[in-house]
């Protein structure tokens, strides 16, 4: 392909992920896919190689595209069909986010597919929003294996009704799974069209140019990194079973811009829920190395052709079932990028910043009960690390999570609960002549009695300052003005006040040298 033509053939395939979204977002019941936009769409060749995405959320993104292969191989595909899937140890993250993947057919062979992955705020866990302080993965909800949802246009009604079955509001499980359908079929649709105007044999000779473009964009930026090798530690705060300060540890080497990212002594899986599967190890990794490289640079399975990753099986990285993994999608696959981000600054110090808030801040809450039951998710934004270009923005989501706020007259409108408070926590980014983000301050007053859950870091280990600079005040979680633990479930009555105040971003110092 000409430069043009390879231009105009990445922004229809981008377009085709763009429209999903849109149509997943207006469609669905939840305020947690409708308003925070906890989804993400792509579109993966033939052999489940990524070939797209929006720009939704990258421990979603990362982790499809890393554990897509072993999906596609695992599954009898046929014309019309659609599975569903979120078990964390056969291609999902954990079990809130629930995966659909349709094939797309050319000329009698398949040729693509399209996927969605979204956060069901209740996925059947025995705490309302499916986040509980879990120590196995089946007190986190329905495990859904890989299986069909619909098979050639027909669909599975009983399994349907099982799954939505099994949360607190099943209409709304339903229609969001409808609109994950829909947004499905639209793509494949869009997809279909492209490839008929280009032929099944133009179609893959345009994805083989886009990823040979990407691995060249890929390895150009990746070349700035001086070869060598590059370690970095840091702590997870705890595992809301007992242990804590446990160490998340890497070393770079890095060869003529290939990559090898090992995690070699890092802790064991924990009791707690805060281990991870590999794919979402993996899906921070290659979000910290697509920071390095230009804007242009497709969304391709090329684009991580020089990355190699490795983590102890067994690991709090690369945990073994039946492990409890709720908040490793989203805590600990943000200490990943804090400790790869570590290690790089150490090659590139006047490009990489400061640590950012480093928690996702999760607030989980809601009430079982026959007439007034209802369930509630959301993350909050914190302050991002500083660096040499200039200070950290306050009070917004980073890295992994790509998430919004949900709007307060939704909240209330909608839940048994009252915002008292929505500021920015002034003071909390770290010192320097740049100054690290600030975090935010988001208290609710309950107007009847919930239960809650909070699975939050960065509240005992500080956002690291960088060349100088000052760490990030770490957050901290009260009720009534009590100090609650990291990670805790408790009940609350009518009238009692929770308030989270996230973490701010580090600092960045390095004084201007002498003339």
């Amino acid at each position: 392909m000409d430069p043009i033509e390879l231009s105009i053939f990445s922004s229809r395939m981008a377009a085709v992920c763009e429209e999903m979204g849109e149509v997943l977002r207006n469609a669905a019941f939840s305020p947690n896919i409708r308003d925070r936009l906890d989804f993400s769409c792509a579109v993966f060749d033939g052999r489940g190689e990524l070939c797209a995405q929006a720009a939704h959320i990258p421990v979603h993104l990362g982790s499809m595209a890393y554990a897509m292969g072993d999906i596609v191989e695992r599954i009898a595909w046929a014309p019309g069909d659609m599975v569903i899937l979120n078990d964390p140890f056969l291609g999902g993250t954990h079990l809130p986010d629930v995966t659909l993947i349709m094939p797309v057919y050319a000329e009698g062979q398949r040729a693509a597919f399209v996927v969605n992955r979204a956060h069901h705020a209740d996925i059947g866990a025995a705490s309302p929003g499916s986040m509980p302080l879990s120590t196995r993965l089946g007190e986190e909800g329905r495990i859904i294996e890989p299986r069909h949802l619909m098979r050639a246009g027909v669909l599975d009604e009983g399994l349907l009704a099982s799954i939505v079955g099994d949360t607190r509001n099943p209409d709304d499980a339903r229609g969001d799974f409808s609109a994950q359908m829909s947004a499905n079929r639209v793509g494949a649709e869009r997809l279909e069209t492209l490839i008929t105007e280009r032929g099944r044999s133009g179609f893959e000779a345009g994805l083989t140019a886009l990823n040979d473009y990407g691995e060249r964009l890929a390895l150009a930026a990746l070349r700035r990194i001086p070869d060598g090798l590059y370690r970095f530690e840091d702590w997870m705060d705890d595992d809301g079973q007992g242990q804590a300060a446990i160490p998340v540890r890497v070393a770079i080497r890095a060869r003529d811009g290939h990559m090898e990212v090992d995690f070699a002594g890092t802790a064991a899986q924990v009791g707690g829920n805060i281990n991870c599967p590999l794919p979402v190890a993996a899906a921070a990794v290659f979000y910290a190395f697509r920071c390095l490289m230009p804007p242009q640079t497709p969304a391709c399975a090329g684009v991580f052709r020089p990355i190699r990753i490795a983590a102890p099986a067994g690991c709090l990285l690369n945990a073994r079932f039946p492990a409890a993994v709720a908040a490793g999608n989203v805590e600990t696959s943000t200490r990943v990028v804090d400790v790869v981000m570590g290690a790089l600054a150490q090659a590139l110090p006047e490009v990489i910043p400061a640590a950012s808030h480093g928690s996702m801040n999760n607030l989980a809450m809601g009430r079982d009960a026959a007439e007034e039951g209802w369930d509630y998710y959301e993350t909050l934004g914190g302050g991002m690390g500083a660096g040499a270009k200039g200070g950290g923005l306050s009070a917004v989501q980073t890295h992994m999570t790509n998430t919004l706020n949900t709007p307060i007259e939704v909240l209330e409108a909608r839940y048994p609960v009252r915002v008292t408070r929505y500021a920015i926590r002034r003071g909390s980014g770290g010192t320097g002549r740049r100054r690290g983000g600030d975090g935010l301050v988001r208290e609710f007053e309950f107007l009847r009695p919930a239960q809650v859950t909070l699975l939050t870091e960065r509240r005992l280990h500080a956002p690291w300052g960088i060349a100088g600079g000052g760490d990030g005040m770490p957050g901290c979680n009260r009720l009534n003005g009590e100090l609650l633990p990291p990670k805790t479930a408790l009940d609350v009555a009518p009238g009692d006040r929770l308030c989270v105040e996230t973490p701010g971003g580090g600092g960045w110092e390095r004084k201007e040298e002498a003339d």
